[in-house]
């Protein structure tokens, strides 16, 4: 199946005009597309199926809990296909099945190990900052995030290690699954740990990871003993930073 893929657009701030690519069978967005939801909009009536999995500032300003049922009517109005934990199964134009398993998947502060989480917590208080959240009556706390994150984990595995009636899968996240996702230009530091998790074990379970969240862009292979998976990532980032040089949003990959 080829897709195009579009995250981190950052449209609440980012001059940014997403268009089709003719050659694509289906557009994926891969959170942190506009912390505004207004946005959204320029992705109705697009010309192939949409799906898109939520980033950490679809949450900001709001509480994480309420934002979820309000950002599925907003989806589903502007016919997007919003997943979160959850699983769909799309025929490519050669027949193949392919299952897409998606969730945010948030940090859960382990990369680093059980030694590590205390420093990596702390430094996410930085970005909880940011996003101005709350849950549950009480702003959004590196506690919440892990607990959320936990709970993602844990459906991602049983659902990636689930066999059915599909060629292959495709796992979604808008979190990094690997340390080999981190950011040259930070490397392995506290701060890291809020970009990326330590789901190495599960890679074998897809034939191709797709996620967002590292501002810079991802395409590699990691060899395991059932065969190879995919890493990609087409995070635009912010001009200011020189993040979006080089974008190329029209890229197409098989899936």
């Amino acid at each position: 199946m080829r897709l195009q893929l579009l995250s981190d657009l950052h449209l609440e701030t980012e001059p940014f005009e997403p268009e089709p690519n003719p050659a694509a069978e289906l557009l994926v967005l891969g959170g942190d597309i506009d912390s505004r939801w207004a946005a959204l909009e320029r992705f109705a009536g697009w010309p192939v199926p949409v799906l898109m999995v939520a980033g950490n500032h679809e949450f900001d300003g709001r509480d994480l809990d309420a934002a979820w049922p309000a950002l599925r009517e907003r989806c589903d109005a502007l016919g997007i296909t919003l997943l979160e934990r959850e699983s769909l199964v799309l025929t490519d134009a050669q027949g193949a099945r392919i299952r897409f398993v998606a969730t945010v998947r948030w940090c859960d502060f382990d990369v680093f190990g059980d030694a590590g989480r205390a420093g990596a917590m702390r430094a996410a208080a930085y970005y909880m900052r940011i996003m101005k959240s709350t849950r549950r009556g009480a702003p959004l706390a590196p506690e919440g995030v892990r607990e959320e994150a936990l709970a993602c984990r844990a459906w991602l595995a049983a659902e990636l290690a689930r066999s059915g009636a599909w060629d292959r899968s495709v796992a979604l996240t808008h979190f990094a699954p690997s340390l080999r996702s981190a950011d040259p230009r930070y490397g392995a530091q506290p701060g890291t740990a809020s970009f990326c998790n330590g789901d190495d074990e599960l890679l074998p379970l897809a034939s191709t990871w797709i996620h967002g969240h590292l501002h810079c862009r991802h395409d590699y292979l990691v060899e395991h003993p059932r065969g190879r998976t995919r890493v990609v990532c087409n995070a635009r980032g912010h001009v200011r930073n020189g993040e979006a040089e080089g974008y190329d949003a029209m890229r197409l990959y098989e899936v």
